[in-house]
């Protein structure tokens, strides 16, 4: 079975525009770069081919992992109301127990997480924790790091 990944309307049309840039702008692109630099000579020492040749690798190692996210993807809908606790798109409020730290965590699929944004995915450790715990509950987080408990202090959706 293959992956399903949770992405919301827009994240979706991002992908879906950046797919379409790859297959027509970004190709041709490459195809023009790797024509320049037969142009040079002896392929076996020709630096310009060989990185228009990794430089189209890479660009279709892109488009297949688009096409896969794609064609997997699940439509994140909306949910009125904090009634269900944490959940993809919520942003939770949470003390750290140990240091008494706050911090808030925006919950997304594992597309659109981005940690400096404090944009976490459901699938991380923090994450999968939260996930459906309700305003005063206290979690235990199984992190790589260690275990740690933190209490959430507020849940609101965006």
């Amino acid at each position: 079975m293959q992956k399903q990944y949770k992405l919301t309307k827009e994240r979706l049309a991002e992908l879906k525009d950046e797919l379409e840039h790859l297959k027509t702008v970004r190709e041709r692109e490459v195809a023009e770069l790797i024509k320049e630099a037969r142009g040079f000579g002896d392929l076996s020492e020709n630096s310009e081919y060989d990185e228009a040749k990794n430089e189209q690798g890479k660009l279709y190692s892109r488009i297949a992992e688009l096409e896969v996210v794609i064609s997997n993807a699940v439509i994140i809908e909306e949910t009125a109301g904090v009634d269900k606790g944490v959940c993809i798109g919520s942003t939770a409020t949470v003390e750290f127990l140990k240091d008494g730290r706050t911090d808030e965590f925006t919950i997304v699929g594992s597309q659109e997480a981005n940690p400096k944004q404090k944009r976490i995915s459901d699938e991380s450790p923090i994450g999968k924790a939260l996930m459906g715990t309700h305003k005063g509950q206290t979690v235990t987080v199984d992190a790589p790091a260690g275990s740690f408990q933190c209490k959430v202090l507020d849940i609101r959706k965006q």
